[in-house]
C-alpha cells in the first residue's frame, strides 16, 4: 500500500499536471469508490471547478477547488491516476473520470476496488472522518520527540504496531516502519511504553531520516503522466534501497547477519536480529 512518500509524489505530480485546470466534467463510474457521494452529486460538486491546489494529509490526497469543494482520495493498494489524451479507450478498471478544460482526461483506476474518494466542503475538511483522527505530520512542528514519547507511553502494543497506527504516527506503513526501526536499532516487537528517552529520540530521528530520504528520491524522478503512481512503484522507485524490507536471509548491510522475517498481525516484519536488540 502506498505510504507517505509515494502519496506525496502523486500529490505533487497532480499539482503540476492539473493544477489550475478546470474539471469540465466529473464522472463516478463505480459508485462504491465514493460511497458517501452519489454519482450525480459527485459530478455536480466538481463540474466546472478549477483545481487550486493538490496536497496531502497522511496517506490521503487532497484536491482543493475554487468552489470550496475538496476531493479526498485514498489510493489504498492499487489506486492509480493517469492523465490521458482527449480520445482513446479507457484503461481497464477505470472507476472515475475527469475531463479537463483543455481536453485531456484524468482517470482513476483501481484493480482491486479498495481505493476511496469523497467530496467534502473545505470548511468541513478538518472534521472529515478520514482526517480528524490523524496524528501530526512527521515534518510538522507538532511532531517532536516529546510528542512521540507521549504517544508511545499510552499503549501496551509493540513498537511496530504503534508506528502503523495513523492516530499515533502519520504516513508510515509496513515498509517504512521496518526501515525506520532498523535505522533506529530497535526491536519491532519491543513494548512501546517505557522506551528510554534516548531511544525515543533515536526513533524520532529515524522516522524523519527514512521519510526524508524517500521523499528526496521521489523529487528527482521523471513522472510519466500516463502512469503517475507507477513511476514510483515500478523499476524507478525506491525499492532497490531497502535496508531490511523484503530482504529475508540476505546479509545485513551493517553487521552481515541474515535478515529475519516474522509474520505478525497479518504482515511480514523484516529486521536484523543482531542490530535490533534494543
Amino acid at each position: 500500500m502506498p505510504e507517505l512518500p509515494e502519496v506525496e509524489l502523486v500529490a505533487r505530480s497532480l499539482e503540476r499536471l492539473v493544477g489550475g485546470r478546470v474539471f469540465a466534467s466529473a464522472k463516478l463510474l463505480r459508485p462504491g469508490l465514493a460511497p458517501e457521494n452519489t454519482p450525480r452529486e459527485f459530478a455536480r460538486r466538481l463540474r466546472g471547478a478549477r483545481v487550486e491546489r493538490v496536497g496531502r494529509r497522511g496517506k490521503h490526497i487532497l484536491a482543493e477547488f475554487d468552489n470550496g469543494q475538496v476531493l479526498i482520495t485514498h489510493l489504498r493498494m492499487t489506486g492509480r491516476f493517469l492523465l490521458l489524451p482527449e480520445r482513446g479507450a479507457l484503461p481497464k478498471h477505470t472507476h472515475a473520470l475527469f475531463t479537463l478544460d483543455e481536453g485531456r482526461r484524468l482517470a482513476f483506476t483501481d484493480q482491486r476496488h479498495f481505493g476511496l474518494m469523497k467530496v467534502v466542503r473545505a470548511e468541513h475538511l478538518a472534521e472529515a472522518r478520514e482526517l480528524r483522527g490523524l496524528a501530526p505530520e512527521p515534518f510538522s512542528e507538532e511532531f517532536t520527540p516529546d510528542y512521540l514519547a507521549r504517544a508511545l507511553a499510552r499503549t501496551r502494543r509493540g513498537l511496530k504496531d504503534v508506528l502503523l497506527d495513523q492516530a499515533k504516527v502519520t504516513g508510515l506503513g509496513n515498509i517504512y516502519a521496518a526501515e525506520v526501526l532498523f535505522l533506529a536499532g530497535l526491536d519491532p516487537f519491543a513494548p512501546a511504553a517505557g522506551l528510554a528517552p534516548r531511544r525515543v529520540a533515536r526513533l524520532h530521528r529515524a522516522i524523519l531520516d527514512v521519510l526524508g530520504e524517500a521523499l528526496a528520491h521521489g523529487s528527482t524522478m521523471n513522472v510519466d503522466p500516463e502512469d503517475i503512481d507507477g513511476s514510483y512503484f515500478g523499476g524507478g522507485g525506491f525499492s532497490g534501497r531497502w535496508r531490511v524490507y523484503d530482504r529475508e536471509d540476505e546479509p545485513c548491510q551493517t553487521c552481515g547477519s541474515a535478515i529475519a522475517r516474522v509474520s505478525h498481525a497479518g504482515r511480514s516484519t523484516y529486521f536484523c536480529p543482531r542490530c535490533q536488540r534494543d
